[in-house]
């Protein structure tokens, strides 16, 4: 594959270092990107990315969705993510991947998924 080629975008932001957060869930997954203090650069999903139904939640799909947000956010000049990945899905490893596959230099990677201390009641075991 030959090199990827990105344009400034209009109404360039000019932001070197930011954060990706990565939201993988069962059903979805989403990518976010922000500058230092949480302003949202560029973001995608796997619905913007005409993924539908069962779709959505596959490998694939997360790792189009994060390359699709990373070109927009290297295009604002960013170069240098700390990456957040939130969620039990199966396109967190995948979205990480295409991130470093795309050319930003990821710094860290946190799994920020909240873990309750028993708070809610989980939803009844399905019967297949």
């Amino acid at each position: 594959m030959g090199e990827l080629k990105i344009r400034k975008a209009k109404g360039s932001k000019n932001i070197h270092t930011g954060v990706c957060h990565i939201l993988a869930t069962f059903n979805n997954t989403k990518v976010t990107f922000t500058d230092q203090s949480g302003n949202v650069i560029s973001w995608s999903s796997s619905g913007k990315c005409n993924f539908r139904g069962s779709r959505k939640s596959t490998a694939y799909a997360a790792q189009v969705v994060c390359q699709d947000a990373g070109k927009v956010a290297m295009s604002h000049g960013l170069k240098e993510v700390a990456v957040k990945v939130k969620g039990p899905g199966m396109g967190r490893d995948s979205a990480v991947r295409a991130l470093q596959s795309l050319g930003l230099h990821v710094t860290t990677i946190i799994d920020v998924t909240p873990v309750p201390h028993n708070g809610c009641r989980p939803p009844k075991r399905r019967r297949v």
